[in-house]
This record gives C-alpha cells, structure tokens and sequence, in this order.
C-alpha cells in the first residue's frame, strides 16, 4: 500500500469522527421530534387518546387509563431528555420500551408501521450504544462533575 493511499485514509477517518457527533444529535432530534408530535397529538384529542387505549390498544396488566397517562408522558419528557441529551440513556430505555409496547399492543399495526418501529428501535438503539457524546448535557455535567 503506497503511502498516499494510507494518508488518503487517515484523513477520511478524521472527517468521519469528527461528524458522527453530528450525526448522534441529528438522530437524537428525529427520534426526539417524532414521540413528540405524537404525544402532541394524544392531548389535543384527548378523548379520542381515551377511546383508543379502552378499545384499540390491547395493552396488558394496566388499566387504559393509566396506560394512556403513562404514555402520554413519556412521549413529551423523554423526547426532550433526548434531544438536549440529558439523561439520554436513561430516554432512550424508556422510548424503547413505549415503542415496543405500542407494536406488540397494537392488533392492526401495518407492515409499514411495523418497519417503522422497528427503524425507530434500532437508531435508539444506535444512540444508547453510542452515548450522548459531544453536543449533550450529559457530556458537560460529566466534564464538569465527573471524574
């Protein structure tokens, strides 16, 4: 291998680290922004959200009604743990557990929705391996707390 070549790739590995940050929070605001609108849209039809988890969703142990709270909330708080990368791990874990839930507790999901779910599984899956890394709030508390 000639020298050039080895250099050539050198420096095409420096580009590629130095935009995975980039690509780590442009993943963290699309996973953020989409349970977000959908959480959006659970309050402002909130009867309709009321009606579908009674007779749509088929979700185990818990009753509709705090199924409907408890996802509700988790799709507005954890989003935006996520994409300021605030407990980010922790986001991520929660978003994953709502998003399986919603797949296996949805009788008449599409094969499209199922796609989608699973894409959206596997970028958070993505981004907890990954960590929060530089542009976060995880990150900075860790510099300025951490050991």
């Amino acid at each position: 291998m000639s020298v050039n070549i080895i250099k050539t790739r050198i420096v095409l590995y420096s580009w590629i680290e130095k935009l995975a940050p980039v690509l780590d929070i442009a993943l963290r605001i699309w996973i953020a922004r989409v349970f977000f609108m959908s959480g959006l849209t659970k309050i402002q039809t909130w009867e309709s959200t009321l009606m579908l988890f009674e007779y749509e969703y088929a979700v185990p142990v818990i009753p509709f009604q705090l199924a409907a709270y408890m996802a509700t909330a988790g799709e507005l708080i954890l989003p935006v743990l996520i994409a300021f990368g605030l407990f980010t791990r922790f986001g991520l874990v929660g978003l994953f557990i709502l998003n399986l839930v919603a797949v296996i507790s949805y009788p008449d999901i599409s094969y499209a929705g199922i796609q989608q779910h699973t894409m959206w599984g596997l970028m958070m899956v993505v981004l907890f391996v990954h960590g929060p890394k530089l542009f976060s709030v995880d990150r900075w508390l860790d510099k300025r707390f951490g050991s």
